[in-house]
């Protein structure tokens, strides 16, 4: 089945997941230092003009780690009635705080939409957008705008957070059965739920 899921909805997915499970019982930050921050991005080719040779600082994870905040404040908002994840449900910000931390952080790099139209490509044109202004490449800003695109658009309603335990993912509900972000999950679940049963019933 061929992947149509955009650009931005990938990034801000990605952005979310990197605060997860580290498989022995606790939680896990792949933004937890400066080193991370400039692994993640170059792990993530086209985030940023150059990624391969991006190089962080704090001032930059500070932006990302805030930008990321309002992202998991949102998707909790988003999944409504559905519980959010457990990694940090118990201190998202208040949606109108994550908003604006989001659109503040978005309007540091504005970006104009740019209208392509290759003549050995596709019949169809091609619209995009490109930065303007003096940061182009501010990643806490060009992240920002991908949780937006992702947040307003079609992929939004398919968010759901995994409840599978120690799974603490948001992922991409791909058909009307699937209740979890993995097949592994689904497992775990399945485990649970009859050592559960099990229980009740000893």
């Amino acid at each position: 089945m061929q992947d149509t899921t955009s650009t931005d909805t990938r990034i801000a997915l990605d952005l979310a997941l990197t605060v997860r499970h580290d498989g022995h019982g606790g939680g896990a930050d792949d933004l937890a230092d400066v080193a991370g921050l400039g692994a993640w991005v170059r792990a993530h080719p086209g985030t940023v003009p150059d990624a391969e040779r991006y190089r962080a600082d704090e001032p930059a994870l500070a932006a990302v780690r805030a930008v990321r905040a309002a992202a998991r404040a949102l998707f909790a908002r988003a999944v409504r009635p559905g519980e959010p994840s457990p990694a940090d449900a118990a201190r998202l910000l208040p949606v109108p705080e994550a908003l604006r931390c989001l659109n503040q952080a978005a309007a540091r790099t504005p970006t104009v939409p740019v209208l392509d139209w290759v003549e050995t490509g596709p019949a169809e044109p091609v619209l995009s957008r490109e930065a303007v202004g003096d940061r182009p490449d501010d990643l806490a800003a060009l992240l920002a705008h991908a949780v937006i695109g992702f947040l307003a658009g079609p992929d939004r309603q398919r968010l759901r957070a995994c409840h599978a335990p120690r799974c603490v993912r948001y992922f991409l509900k791909e058909h009307p059965r699937q209740e979890w972000c993995k097949p592994s999950c689904g497992n775990r679940a399945r485990v649970a739920r009859h050592h559960e049963r099990q229980k009740r019933t000893a």
